[in-house]
């Protein structure tokens, strides 16, 4: 007996000897993730759920909620532990559409492409409403005025300038070996380089910035004061694309806006162009959409890998991307596609039976569209407050945040944000991923994402460098972003680095290199 429990001491030894032997850039252990990763991979069968089975996730809707409990399920049933959805604080209203239906009724028949802006209203009565249309013109403030009850359950729409020029370029583009050259050439920003006034030295663009900003606010003022049956509002796009986001306020207490949609730049132009000519126009329209306050919270969906080096696992790992979409489509580009490769590279993670020394955490975030409210609560709560920078134990203990929220486009390096210690560790992590496509690290910085959180408290975060595809000119905020414009083998490709460079920085022996740590913020304005 004592000589099996000596045996079996040694056998459990040898066990963790050859666990903790494992360190970055394990080739044995790549080339089982990327085989996993590219003839297993599941990231399409996450995708298709978030987008086609949930539909939209606008931050606190419903949708958002069934999305999380959906990723909080697959995330148990591959065996990761702590799951939990989290609330980061209060948001607000909820909201949802539940009807949208407009065309044009006079001098002819025809239906238009048509989404209501998030949080606002309905169309008045539980039928069609049929009305005239009531075009504004005015070129400031005062000139708004002489509307001044004349809005009053009638259709409204303000004078646009915009017309429709032919697009010559194809939508779908990937970054050019010349592109990506400059961007690995790029030098480092100087301190003041980036951010400041962007009207610096031009005072008649400020001016007509201002101007514009206050023709805003008069103009919604008096849609709240009027109370106009249904608002038209036109964005850029063609060919039926329109890009749409929020018109209401979410705050608990906000006066409901009235009902507001957006049309297709050819629906609108054409309803303009008729009614400036004097030809009678008439709409009819059933605009219905509802608002949730019984739960005012916003939520995050967090779970772990824990680590199982004694000396490493109380340090951490993360990755992520936001959970939450806008409402015109299923967000499938922004941001389905980033959450289903990290939910897929911990799949990876975990079918290849790693057993990582620190724990890795992947955190799926709400609250991004309106500013990047879930993963800044995360890091205000634990880790630091980057208004004061005082700094809890976490800030210490997490090595890196990695971060996928640019579209459908495989990943073909990593933004190192102004972090050159990390260029040569990423150099020989992305060399068994040179044939893929992957091979640039641009000390340059980019924005408008979760990473910036992170970074913001000097943690080492991250973006990956994405081929665009049509995310911009096609995908991005619009009723478009569907599940069929998603690229499979783009997230096969980027589920299969993103769990890589995870691995990589758990089995490493030290933290991440860090850069200097930021000084304190009197607001977050500017994060």
């Amino acid at each position: 007996m004592h000589m099996k429990k000596i045996l079996l001491i040694g056998l459990c030894q040898f066990s963790l000897a050859c666990l903790f032997a494992q360190k970055e850039g394990d080739e044995a252990i790549v080339a089982k993730l990327k085989e996993e990763g590219i003839r297993n991979s599941q990231v399409m069968d996450h995708a298709f759920y978030l987008t086609d089975v949930n539909g939209p996730r606008l931050t606190a809707s419903p949708g958002f909620m069934t999305a999380a409990q959906w990723a909080k399920s697959k995330l148990e049933s591959w065996g990761l532990k702590n799951v939990q959805i989290e609330s980061w604080g209060d948001f607000g209203k909820g909201w949802q559409q539940e009807r949208c239906y407009v065309a044009m009724t006079k001098p002819y028949y025809v239906p238009f492409i048509a989404q209501p802006k998030a949080w606002t209203g309905s169309t008045p009565g539980k039928n069609v409403m049929s009305s005239d249309i009531v075009l504004i013109k005015a070129k400031d403030s005062a000139e708004l005025m002489q509307y001044a009850g004349k809005l009053k359950g009638k259709i409204v729409m303000v004078w646009s300038t915009d017309t429709l020029k032919p697009g010559f370029n194809a939508d779908a583009a990937r970054y050019t070996e010349e592109e990506l050259d400059k961007m690995a050439k790029a030098e480092p920003r100087q301190p003041g380089q980036q951010g400041g006034n962007r009207f610096q030295g031009n005072a008649a663009a400020m001016q007509t910035f201002r101007t514009r900003q206050a023709f805003a606010r008069t103009l919604n003022e008096l849609y709240v004061q009027e109370k106009p049956a249904l608002i038209l509002s036109t964005s850029r796009g063609n060919e039926g694309t329109i890009f749409v986001q929020g018109g209401g306020q979410y705050t608990k207490d906000a006066p409901e806006f009235p009902a507001n949609v957006v049309l297709s730049s050819d629906d609108y132009l054409r309803v303009q162009r008729l009614v400036n000519a004097g030809i009678p126009v008439q709409l009819e329209a059933d605009v219905k959409t509802k608002f949730f306050d019984k739960d005012p919270k916003g939520y995050n969906v967090i779970a772990e890998i824990p680590g199982t080096d004694p000396k490493l696992k109380d340090e951490v790992v993360m990755l992520g991307g936001h959970l939450d979409s806008w409402h015109g489509a299923t967000g499938a580009t922004d941001n389905a596609a980033g959450c289903a490769v990290m939910m897929e590279a911990v799949r990876l993670i975990k079918a290849a039976n790693m057993n990582p020394r620190r724990t890795i955490r992947i955190a799926l975030w709400g609250g991004e569209e309106q500013g990047l409210f879930g993963s800044r609560n995360y890091v205000k709560t634990h880790v630091a407050d980057p208004a004061t920078m005082q700094l809890q134990p976490m800030q210490g203990k997490i090595s890196a945040y990695y971060n996928l929220d640019n579209g459908t486009g495989k990943i073909r390096g990593v933004y190192l944000q102004g972090n050159s210690a990390v260029k040569p560790i990423f150099a020989k992590w992305l060399e068994p991923f040179k044939d893929m496509g992957a091979t640039t690290l641009t000390i340059n910085n980019t924005g408008g994402t979760d990473h910036l959180s992170f970074d913001a408290v000097g943690v080492p975060g991250f973006q990956f460098i994405q081929d665009e595809i049509e995310y911009d000119t096609r995908t991005h905020h619009s009723n478009m972003d569907t599940y069929d414009h998603l690229v499979p083998d783009d997230l096969k490709q980027a589920a299969t680095i993103v769990a890589s460079f995870v691995y990589n920085t758990a089995q490493r022996d030290e933290l991440m290199p860090r850069k200097e740590l930021p000084k304190p913020r009197e607001t977050q304005r500017g994060f």
